[in-house]
């Protein structure tokens, strides 16, 4: 059976990845990274969708250097979550730094010693919050990158970097996760990590659009809608 390293937050996006591969035939190998943010909420969340999806095999892997040089909202206690990301040409506080590049080249390493196929991930250059990680360009560079330095790449067992949704608008990726039975109330999207989303940073505001215009209720609760 064909095999698939998803790279999941636990987030929306990336378990609707785990939807799409599933419904493509791939046994299903989440990778999780505790890369230093400032909450697990994620990480619990992301083990209850593996869950959910019956893994053999759910890897958690720990690379909180990212927490220690800092440089994000998202991993850097003296810089604050913004309430709501005003100008979309400029990159957002919660960018962290490197942060797909360094996951595709993990996810990378474990799919060339299980034998996959391939690496799901679930970026968009649509509905998105301005990181430059999460461009076309980017991930056909890493593709690319990733098959230039690898002895499965070299050798002909290409390893391939799937972005299923990156030319999705938030609206279309609910409508396909949706139609694929994902179970978007097991997941989180806030940047702030409490039992509650809040409701009023940049990832919640998107994907609270995105449910709206898709015509449903997100299922998770919320502090504000």
């Amino acid at each position: 059976m064909k095999k698939a390293v998803i790279v999941l937050s636990g987030g929306l996006d990336s378990t609707t990845c785990m939807g799409i591969a599933a419904e493509q035939g791939y046994a299903l190998y989440p990778l999780t990274f505790h890369y230093g943010q400032k909450h697990n909420r994620e990480v619990e969340q992301a083990k209850k969708v593996a869950a959910h999806y019956q893994v053999s095999e759910h890897r958690i892997v720990d690379i909180a250097f990212l927490n220690q040089i800092g440089g994000s909202a998202l991993t850097d206690s003296s810089i604050a979550v913004p309430s709501e990301q005003d100008d979309k040409e400029e990159i957002p506080a919660t960018y962290v730094p490197a942060r797909n590049m360094i996951f595709l080249s993990l996810a990378s390493a474990y799919a060339e010693v299980i034998g996959a196929q391939a690496v799901f991930i679930g970026v968009s250059a649509v509905d998105y919050s301005g990181y430059p990680d999460c461009r076309p360009e980017f991930i056909q560079s890493m593709d690319e990158t990733i098959n230039l330095a690898t002895k499965a790449g070299t050798t002909g067992e290409r390893i391939s970097i799937v972005a299923p949704l990156m030319h999705l608008t938030k609206k279309e990726t609910i409508e396909e996760g949706l139609a694929l039975g994902v179970p978007y109330e097991l997941t989180t999207s806030c940047y702030n990590g409490e039992e509650e989303a809040c409701g009023t940073c940049d990832s919640c505001l998107l994907r609270l659009k995105g449910f709206e215009e898709a015509g449903g209720r997100d299922p998770i609760a919320y502090a504000s809608r």
